[in-house]
């Protein structure tokens, strides 16, 4: 039954890392792969918290959460003043140099990883519990996501998204929404690895690096971008695929390299015969047919 457990509580983590990621690079438009690096930055935030300085872990997580949040802004107040390939290599450089950090520290244990992380429940609280909690939290940020994009926000991101030039002509801060949509998307994204490092209660650089971002892009891809519930799908179908693989009972020299290999295959495959995803992305907001003949010029 643990094994049960431990297979909900990591779908659970990615459908709330796979949707928070569909937030930035589907609704909002912007090509980013440090994803990862703010799960790990609320991971060990929290962890070290909780750990090395006494901090209650529900007030832990949240602070890791924070940082994470408040990394988000750091990198998107410069980054975001510019697009397209040059966002995407300042996204990687700041994940790389970040593990580096992770590796090279003492406080957070360096290459060795960071052990003995408070757990998030006392001990002999069934595991039934945390999965629980798990699997509501990663159905709220699902429907958070879901409230954001469909509500006037997330109108003001679709019209950022496909015309910046028209959306700042009419006024509006194009800076302010993207760099809002990265906070919320990356902020998920700390909570995220606050959940994770007090379950786990072990954490280390290997685990936040390059291959998680293809595996988090291929359930978007997979899934459906800027879909609801398409990163869920992905998420779900993207984890149980890894699982069945070590079933196969493959060196483990060969389980990364293959999982790697399925990430972006899929992502190949997908961007070609089926663009749309297994869940098709709807319109994110129409308008009706009375307001469509009351406006200006119908």
């Amino acid at each position: 039954m643990d094994y049960v457990y431990t297979l909900i509580i990591i779908i659970g983590l990615y459908v709330i890392l796979s949707s928070s990621f569909n937030l930035i690079i589907g609704y909002g438009g912007l090509i980013s792969i440090a994803h990862p690096i703010f799960y790990a930055i609320g991971a060990y935030g929290s962890a070290v918290l909780a750990r090395d300085h006494g901090v209650p872990v529900p007030v832990a997580m949240a602070a890791g959460t924070l940082i994470a949040l408040a990394a988000s802004i750091m990198l998107a107040l410069p980054s975001l003043r510019i697009s397209g390939d040059y966002l995407l290599i300042a996204s990687i450089g700041f994940q790389l140099g970040l593990i580096e950090v992770f590796k090279n520290v003492s406080w957070s244990g360096g290459a060795g990883g960071l052990t003995n992380i408070p757990p998030a429940l006392p001990p002999g609280t069934d595991r039934g519990v945390y999965t629980a909690i798990v699997v509501v939290v990663a159905g709220l940020s699902v429907l958070l996501i879901r409230a954001i994009a469909h509500g006037p926000y997330g109108r003001a991101m679709a019209a950022m998204r496909d015309d910046e030039l028209a959306f700042s002509a009419l006024g509006r801060n194009a800076m302010a929404i993207k760099v809002g949509v990265f906070a919320i998307g990356s902020g998920l994204a700390g909570f995220a690895g606050a959940l994770y490092a007090h379950h786990f209660r072990y954490l280390a650089p290997e685990q936040f690096e390059i291959l998680l971002s293809a595996a988090l892009l291929t359930m978007v891809v997979v899934g459906g971008l800027r879909s609801t519930w398409g990163p869920v799908v992905g998420a779900i179908m993207l984890e149980a695929l890894p699982q069945a693989i070590t079933f196969l009972n493959l060196p483990a020299s060969l389980l990364g390299p293959l999982q790697g290999l399925l990430f972006t295959g899929l992502v190949l495959v997908f961007m070609f015969v089926r663009p749309q995803g297994l869940v098709p992305a709807g319109t994110v907001w129409n308008a009706t047919r009375k307001e469509a003949n009351d406006a200006p010029g119908a």
